[in-house]
């Protein structure tokens, strides 16, 4: 029986996983769940953000569906003690090096964008961040004093292996999809990212079913907020993918809505909302739980191979959404908004 590590963490998480596992029960009634701790609450109670046990728990369980981590209460510990190093070192245990952060419209919610509507319906593009490496984790990094001048330095560095391997999780996407990838690059300035173009053309005729194109990055950020529904797959180094996934996001016009998925080649996979632990209205029964639940969806399709399961959850919140039920984020002046709770009863009733 296939088990699921549940990691609820801090702020809103409990709640939002909460729905999301009763959504995955009646959607996949074989699944099994374990339920650990992570962030500030396992610091307040283990001593630190991510335990070994944790650990060995998420390794002999494969997937995890986590919640989300940290809060003002952490945020005056060392850095390498706050709650989102466990995050940190969760990716890195689990070796999961490629984000897939969809972005999609749905009909009914076109208004929420702060675009206007007719340019944003219709708009189903994906994200795909390389997680492990670039300037985010190349050496030498750090500050410097030296003979009484400060200096800071970040290397970015990609190696053959880390392109193509995340050059292959695009295309597989692509073709599982509208067949086009869009690479994002600064080639013009940076020969680490003229590389990196290098080895995904060489990918590129393994999937010929699939169209490449590159694109810029600073008018990638101009034509993603004109031209997001041209978009199928896009595929971006550890920076770039930072900034753009987050751009993608505001054109659905909230964070409630948005899942990820970090994935390695293992079958491992951590899944997880995009917003964050929204300590203001934690236990008030407030929170948005359908990122929670389509990251569920997206557990089901990456980490379990059961995408038909997924797809009837998609279809689930799609469902809610347009009989026009938005919890307090969603709604617009005059709409009543429901609770968590409700909203992910609506959901396993569309079931």
């Amino acid at each position: 029986m296939p088990r699921v590590l549940l990691l609820p963490g801090d702020g809103i998480g409990p709640e939002v996983v909460a729905e999301a596992r009763a959504v995955l029960e009646a959607a996949a009634p074989d699944l099994s769940y374990v339920e650990a701790k992570i962030g500030g609450c396992a610091i307040d109670d283990e001593g630190a953000p991510l335990s070994d046990e944790t650990v060995a728990l998420a390794k002999d369980c494969g997937v995890v569906l986590l919640g989300a981590v940290g809060g003002p209460r952490w945020d005056a510990l060392p850095p390498d003690r706050r709650p989102e190093r466990g995050l940190l070192r969760m990716r890195k245990e689990l070796g999961l090096y490629a984000n897939l952060r969809p972005a999609t419209v749905i009909a009914a919610l076109s208004d929420a964008s702060p675009l206007r509507p007719e340019a944003v319906e219709g708009v189903d593009l994906l994200v795909i961040r390389e997680l492990t490496g670039g300037i985010y984790y190349g050496e030498p990094r750090g500050r410097q004093d030296s003979d009484g001048v400060r200096r800071a330095v970040n290397t970015m560095v990609y190696d053959e292996h880390e392109v193509a391997r995340i050059a292959r999780v695009a295309f597989e996407s692509a073709r599982r999809r509208r067949k086009k990838l869009t690479n994002v690059h600064k080639a013009n300035v940076l020969e680490v990212t003229a590389f990196w173009n290098e080895i995904v053309e060489e990918v590129a005729p393994d999937y010929p079913d699939v169209t490449l194109e590159h694109q810029l990055v600073d008018s990638m950020a101009m034509v993603l907020l004109r031209d997001a529904r041209d978009f199928d797959v896009v595929l971006c180094p550890n920076m770039f993918g930072d900034i753009l996934s987050d751009e993608a996001a505001m054109i659905t016009g909230s964070l409630g809505m948005l899942p990820s998925a970090s994935i390695g080649d293992s079958g491992r996979g951590l899944f997880e909302p995009v917003h964050g632990s929204a300590p203001d209205i934690a236990g008030s029964d407030a929170a948005n739980p359908l990122a929670t639940i389509l990251s569920a969806a997206m557990l089901l399709e990456h980490g379990l191979d059961r995408a038909d399961a997924a797809e009837q959850i998609r279809k689930a919140v799609t469902r809610v959404v347009d009989e026009g039920y938005r919890t307090a984020d969603l709604a617009r002046a005059g709409e009543t908004a429901i609770g968590c709770r409700e909203m992910g009863l609506r959901v396993r009733e569309a079931l």
